[in-house]
């Protein structure tokens, strides 16, 4: 048997069948960066840039994504999430704004996909609203950080 659970017995992509899983609660959290020249950085923090509050704006883009994975990765199963929270730590003197997202549910499958993808879009909705600003934006080190729950137990990022 294969060890990639999304390909089918002819080597396909398949969508994971969990109908005889049992429901537990699931949580994941990830986390990237987006690093940008601290000025621009100092106008984000003061609220102060041209298309408005961009770390509200963020954060509800996350969640919001983080609601719709399924629509946007094929081969994940929609899932009733029971809380998302998108949080932003800003460093003025390297000009970075980490976020780290963290997704909850009980159902009968993780919720790892929901977490990066809220971190995904709240640091292209930044790289969005800054881009007018500072065209060198780098959105970098996206990764899961921590999930808890279902068959594979609790895991961390060393």
């Amino acid at each position: 048997m294969s060890r990639l659970s999304h390909l089918d017995a002819q080597g396909r992509a398949s969508m994971v069948d969990v109908s005889a899983k049992g429901e537990t609660a699931r949580s994941a959290t990830a986390r990237g960066k987006v690093v940008l020249r601290p000025d621009i950085l100092g106008d984000i923090a003061a609220g102060q840039m041209p298309k408005g509050d961009v770390l509200t704006t963020a954060r509800l883009a996350g969640i919001m994504a983080a609601k719709r994975t399924d629509s946007l990765i094929p081969l994940c199963h929609g899932l009733p999430l029971s809380h998302v929270a998108v949080d932003f730590s800003l460093d003025h003197d390297t000009g970075t704004i980490t976020i780290e997202a963290t997704a909850k549910t009980t159902a009968t499958t993780g919720v790892e996909m929901e977490a990066l993808t809220a971190v995904s879009v709240a640091a292209l909705t930044i790289y969005d609203m800054a881009k007018a600003a500072d065209k060198g934006i780098v959105i970098a080190d996206i990764r899961l950080i921590a999930k808890s729950g279902g068959k594979s137990g609790d895991w961390s990022a060393a």
